[in-house]
């Protein structure tokens, strides 16, 4: 059988860690696969603020796009009241998304927070974590920022599972 050397990064996340190495040709078609990539906007989910897609699924994961406190018929529309408001309407607007792309809250496995006002930080995690069952809360960073677009004073990013 024929051996052949091959360099891919999907290598290393399937588990072949040794890729500098000949591989058996079945043993890396069995072991290896090819990452599809899918660009994925929706109409059932909240307005986009820029070019970008609502979320991209990569293999077995699904990068969602940094969401806002806008509301869904206006991506200029700030929903009215302080962080608690805010920190409501961007988990509705994930929510909105995950759904859309056939996921939940329950298979997040990681977050980024976007935090204008780290005053703030109590009041967003009492909101935060109301999304998630207990025991259950994905790995997650949270960055001060020194503003957000259309003056939202948070912004939160995910990566689930598919």
């Amino acid at each position: 059988m024929k051996t052949i050397k091959k360099h891919i990064i999907m290598e290393y996340l399937i588990g072949i860690k040794n890729s500098h190495k000949n591989v058996n040709i079945a043993e890396y078609k069995y072991r290896t696969k090819i990452m599809e990539i899918e660009h994925l906007t929706f109409s059932n989910a909240p307005e986009r603020v820029g070019p970008f897609s609502h979320a991209v699924k990569a293999g077995n994961f699904l990068f969602v796009t940094g969401q806002m406190p806008t509301q869904k018929n206006g991506k200029k529309k700030l929903v009215v009241g302080g962080i608690e408001m805010q920190t409501k309407q961007v988990m509705e607007n994930l929510r909105d998304v995950l759904k859309e792309a056939d996921s939940d809250f329950d298979k997040v496995i990681f977050a980024r927070v976007y935090l204008v006002n780290f005053q703030d930080f109590e009041k967003m995690n009492t909101v935060y974590e109301s999304y998630f069952k207990k025991n259950k809360l994905p790995a997650r960073t949270c960055i001060g920022v020194t503003g957000l677009a259309v003056g939202a004073s948070v912004e939160i990013d995910l990566i689930a599972a598919t």
